[in-house]
């Protein structure tokens, strides 16, 4: 399984103007491929139903849901945070939350890693000043594996600024839970990493001399939940 790429949608239901599930539909209608379900204080049970109907939502159009912590719900692809296990448990697809060198060297058989805070945020305190693009490249440099952008990112200027940066692919919460229009939200943000990606390729150096080189996910049911409502 290939990791993550473009728009990363990360889930918030307490964010969310509309039930979670209709969000991330929207968000898939507008582009995007990959959601990361976090939900963590919910009891498993509602958390695997839920899940379940997130893939039910991605799916029909190839796309894929990664479980934020150790236990993929019933699926095969799973998100861990800094703090651990070491090591990863053995799962189809496995990313890492890191923020600094130390982190990134502790990395082993992660597919991925996602670097944050890029930009100032309220969604990611205690992690010290943002990154900015530069330092993003900078860690993106001695990355053993490709690395996604998160935190603060919602204009099309910024995701260009981490697609000139060397991220694979933008990680983004508020601008999509909290948009009045999350389909049209996905389709700007996706949209701008397909221009960047494209323009990114297009100032790569042509190639000289030679000659081209030519099982099913368990779902469990649990009661209805409300996937929606402000915090509190």
């Amino acid at each position: 399984m290939t990791g993550p790429t473009g728009l990363v949608v990360l889930t918030d239901r307490r964010a969310v103007r509309h039930p979670l599930v209709e969000v991330v539909a929207d968000a898939v209608a507008g582009g995007a491929r990959w959601v990361v379900l976090r939900e963590k204080d919910l009891p498993r049970a509602e958390r695997a139903a839920l899940a379940c109907d997130l893939r039910a939502v991605l799916e029909p159009v190839g796309g894929t849901l990664v479980v934020a912590g150790p236990d993929p719900l019933g699926g095969s692809a799973v998100h861990l945070p800094a703090a651990g296990p070491y090591p990863p448990p053995r799962r189809g697809l496995v990313g890492r939350s890191c923020h600094d060198e130390a982190e990134l060297g502790r990395l082993t058989v992660e597919d991925y890693a996602v670097l944050s805070p890029v930009y100032p945020t309220s969604t990611k305190p205690g992690y010290g000043p943002p990154l900015r693009p530069a330092r993003l490249a900078a860690l993106i440099r001695i990355s053993p594996v490709p690395v996604l952008a998160l935190g603060g990112i919602e204009t099309a200027e910024q995701v260009r600024e981490c697609v000139t940066a060397g991220a694979a692919g933008v990680v983004v919460l508020g601008a999509i839970m909290r948009a009045e229009s999350p389909r049209a939200a996905a389709a700007a943000l996706q949209g701008a990493f397909d221009r960047a990606a494209v323009g990114l390729a297009s100032d790569e150096p042509a190639p000289t001399g030679g000659s081209p080189d030519l099982g099913p996910d368990a779902c469990t049911r649990a009661d209805p939940i409300a996937l929606s409502g402000g915090r509190t």
